[in-house]
C-alpha cells in the first residue's frame, strides 16, 4: 500500500500510471471507513488498474458549530479497510496542503447546491465543491466513485465537473445498508444503542413513501406524508427535511408526473446526530 501526502506526489504518481497506460481511479472520502466506502473501492479496482483512497477531514464543509473537531478518525483502521477492498493508494494530505496559505479561492455551485442540505447547512457544498476539484486536480484519475447516501452531493459534484470541464467520469453505486435498512454512514458511531434503534425509522419512512408511490400517489405532499408519519412516530427525532423531489433537479412541483424519476430525502436529528437518508422512485412504478 503506497501512501501520499502531498499534491506534488500524488501528480507524479497519477502520470506516471497514465504513461505506463495504466487507468486510475479514485474514492474521495473523509475517512472512519466502513462498508460502504470499501464497495466504492472494491467496484474501483475491478474496472481500473489503480484506486486512490483520499482520506481528509476537509473543515470547510462544516459549519461553526458542526463536529468537525469530533468527527471520527482512525487512519490504522482506514488502512486496513482500503487494504482489504483492493485499493491501492491512500493519498492523506494535510489541511496545509490542501489550503495553502494565503488560498482564497471556492467553488460554488448553484441551483442543486440550493435547496434541503444547502439551505440547513450554508456553505457546505461550497466546501464541497472546492475540496472534491481539489482532489481531482491533483489525482486527476479517470474515474471517481462516490456513494448514493449523499445524494445532493453526488448532484453537485457532477455539475461541478461539467462546468468546470474535468476529465474525470463521475460513478454513483447504490447506499450500503445495515441489515435493519439504516445506511452506514461514519456518524453511526455517534448513536447509543437506543439512538441506533430509532434510526431505523429513516429506513422505514422512504419504504412507506414507496407504498405511497404504488399505490398511485402522484401528488409531493401525499408521499411527504407518507415519510413525516413515519418520523414523528418516533420520539427524539427532531426533522429537518422529509421531502420528495425531481431526481435531476430537485425541483418540489405539488404534481409529479407519470414516468417522473423522483428521489425521496431525508434530513433528520437524533439527539447530537445529524442523518441523512434517500431513495430513488419513479411516479406511477415501484422501485
Amino acid at each position: 500500500m503506497k501512501i501520499i501526502k502531498t499534491v506534488e506526489e500524488m501528480r507524479q504518481y497519477s502520470r506516471q500510471c497514465r504513461q505506463r497506460g495504466l487507468r486510475l481511479a479514485c474514492v474521495p472520502t473523509m475517512g472512519y471507513l466502513h462498508e460502504g466506502h470499501a464497495s466504492l473501492i472494491s467496484a474501483a479496482r475491478h474496472s481500473h488498474d489503480e484506486v486512490v483512497t483520499s482520506i481528509f477531514v476537509n473543515p470547510t464543509q462544516f459549519g461553526p458549530h458542526e463536529d468537525f473537531e469530533r468527527y471520527p478518525r482512525d487512519f490504522d483502521r482506514d488502512h486496513r479497510v482500503v487494504d482489504q477492498a483492493g485499493g491501492t493508494v491512500i493519498f492523506a494530505p494535510s489541511v496545509d496542503e490542501m489550503y495553502p496559505l494565503g488560498a482564497s479561492t471556492s467553488i460554488a455551485v448553484r441551483g442543486v447546491s440550493e435547496p434541503f442540505e444547502g439551505a440547513f447547512r450554508p456553505g457546505h457544498f461550497t466546501g464541497v465543491a472546492t475540496i472534491v476539484a481539489r482532489l481531482l486536480l491533483a489525482i486527476e484519475p479517470d474515474a471517481a466513485f462516490f456513494g448514493a447516501k449523499d445524494f445532493q452531493q453526488t448532484l453537485v459534484i457532477r455539475r461541478m465537473v461539467h462546468d468546470l470541464g474535468i476529465a474525470s467520469d463521475v460513478i454513483v453505486l447504490s447506499t450500503i445498508r445495515e441489515a435493519d435498512g439504516l445506511a452506514k454512514s461514519s456518524r453511526n458511531v455517534y448513536l447509543t444503542a437506543d439512538q441506533r434503534h430509532r434510526a431505523t425509522a429513516l429506513y422505514r419512512a422512504l419504504r412507506a413513501a414507496e407504498d405511497a408511490i404504488h399505490d398511485g400517489a402522484y401528488q409531493k405532499q401525499i408521499i411527504d406524508n407518507a415519510m413525516h408519519d413515519v418520523l414523528r412516530s418516533v420520539d427524539g427525532i427532531e426533522i429537518d427535511y422529509a421531502s420528495a423531489a425531481d431526481a435531476s433537479t430537485l425541483a418540489t412541483p405539488d404534481i409529479f408526473e407519470a414516468g417522473a424519476r423522483i428521489v425521496c430525502l431525508i434530513a433528520v436529528r437524533l439527539g447530537s446526530t445529524r442523518l441523512i437518508d434517500n431513495m430513488e422512485f419513479t411516479i406511477g412504478m415501484k422501485a
